[in-house]
């Protein structure tokens, strides 16, 4: 079995009015992504597929809470690295027959620099976290 080398990177936000600026398109590994660090809430994945288009996603699988950025890039889809669901980029929507969806962030491209809507950034799904992993507590009733 061979896997894909890490095409992550993380991305310093400056924000303006309406848009956050992430970082320059060619910053963006074709069929990768750059994970966005916000003040509170989950991170966010900026993906770029081949054809150049730009797609911004919550960095969380709706399945199991997989971190889609280390997902693999195909078409307009990314597929997450725990389960393998495939996970719409223009609209975070899971591919049949799975169910679920992830938030997706408004994106613009302007002269090679990649946008994100400020007022998404600052208030979509800030309220939640990463599942964590590990062994489940059992609790005995007294």
């Amino acid at each position: 079995m061979t896997t894909a080398p890490s095409t992550t990177s993380s991305s310093s936000i400056v924000a303006s009015s309406d848009w956050t600026q992430i970082c320059r398109v060619e910053e963006i590994p074709v069929l990768g992504s750059r994970r966005v660090t916000r003040p509170q809430g989950l991170d966010v994945a900026v993906f770029r597929n081949d054809a150049g288009g730009v797609f911004a996603l919550l960095d969380r699988c709706p399945h199991k809470g997989g971190p889609l950025s280390q997902g693999i890039v195909f078409g307009t889809h990314v597929a997450c690295p725990l389960h393998n669901w495939t996970i719409g980029l223009c609209d975070g929507q899971a591919s049949a027959p799975d169910e679920g969806c992830t938030p997706k962030f408004t994106v613009k491209v302007e002269d090679g620099v990649v946008y994100l809507n400020a007022g998404e950034l600052a208030t979509v799904a800030t309220d939640l976290v990463r599942p964590v992993a590990g062994p489940a507590r059992r609790v005995v009733a007294v």
